[in-house]
């Protein structure tokens, strides 16, 4: 009998420090990080960046998995069909996050309910730009040409509903003006289309139009954001030149399944956030013309809420749609 309850007892102990055991344990293998674009782009290289730092802070590597496709809506699909244990998180963007929900009728994920916001990794502000041979030298002077009943400007994007798109359309809205809409696949051709003189102004993506800025190609305008940013620091933002609440951010954040363990997720989340914050990495970071940020999950929820705000009713307007 003795030997019995003794065992009992053992059995009891054995289960009540079992578990934290095995959540103090995590991470004990390699995570993988899901990217819903293809090598090279922006939340790629954002991702690979910051991966590396954390994978040494947590004590594991991190494996880069991309999973282009539709848009960013299949590996975003990904991350929130995967088992919530941390092993398996992510990044995403506007679009699968925010934009897509009003886009699409259907998404074979709710980005409520299926994803756990961890941190917003980087802001990439629209940079508002002109040829270097335009007659436009300042943002008064495109609001005026722009509200001018003859004018016939147009200005490209990435797509319809892309965030190049909204931002210049938003900003057009404010200011009483009207231009053409002329979408492009890729931000290499939008930009080529203003350097050959087929398009006249555009609100793009800064590793997109950073180069030719500084070889004098084309002209900065303004910044859409509510901030000025490191690499244009003499470059006014739209907010102070008189049009608030227009962010026209490529931001890219991290996110993970939902229904992770609290005690995982604030350990995944923290290890990103040192990761952003590590010196090394952000000059890395702004050498890609991104701003990082590193904040709490609750304050990258709150700012996807603020986007939806801000784009959906556009979107409406514009009657925009993919399927």
């Amino acid at each position: 009998m003795r030997s019995l309850i003794q065992a009992g007892l053992a059995a009891l102990l054995l289960l009540g420090f079992s578990l934290p055991a095995a959540a103090q344990e995590w991470p004990a293998k390699p995570l993988t990080l899901i990217v819903p674009f293809g090598p090279g782009s922006s939340p790629d290289v954002m991702s690979r960046l910051i991966a590396d730092q954390a994978s040494k802070t947590l004590g594991q590597t991190i494996v880069v998995q991309n999973r282009p496709g539709a848009s960013g809506n299949l590996g975003t699909s990904v991350i929130a069909k995967a088992a919530p244990d941390g092993y398996t998180f992510g990044v995403s963007i506007t679009g699968p996050m925010v934009n897509n929900t009003v886009l699409y009728k259907e998404l074979p994920y709710d980005p409520k309910q299926d994803i756990a916001p961890l941190t917003l990794g980087v802001h990439q502000p629209n940079i508002l730009v002109v040829p270097a041979s335009s007659p436009i030298k300042s943002l008064d002077d495109l609001l005026a040409a722009v509200k001018d009943p003859k004018s016939q400007y147009n200005f490209p994007s990435t797509g319809a509903g892309t965030i190049s798109h909204l931002s210049v359309e938003l900003l057009l809205e404010r200011a009483g003006g009207q231009a053409v809409h002329v979408p492009y696949p890729s931000s290499p051709a939008a930009v080529t289309s203003l350097v050959a003189g087929d398009t006249h102004f555009a609100a793009l993506p800064p590793i997109a139009v950073m180069p030719l800025v500084n070889d004098g190609r084309l002209r900065a305008l303004a910044v859409v954001y509510s901030e000025r940013v490191s690499f244009l620091p003499d470059t006014p933002t739209v907010a102070e030149l008189g049009l608030e609440g227009i962010e026209g951010s490529g931001w890219i954040g991290f996110v993970a399944p939902s229904g992770i363990p609290k005690d995982i997720k604030a350990k995944l989340t923290n290890a990103l956030i040192d990761a952003i914050h590590n010196p090394d990495v952000q000059a890395r970071l702004h050498s890609q013309f991104m701003e990082p940020v590193g904040n709490q999950p609750e304050e990258f929820a709150q700012y996807m809420d603020a986007e939806l705000q801000r784009w959906a009713p556009l979107i409406k307007r514009l009657n925009l749609s993919v399927n």
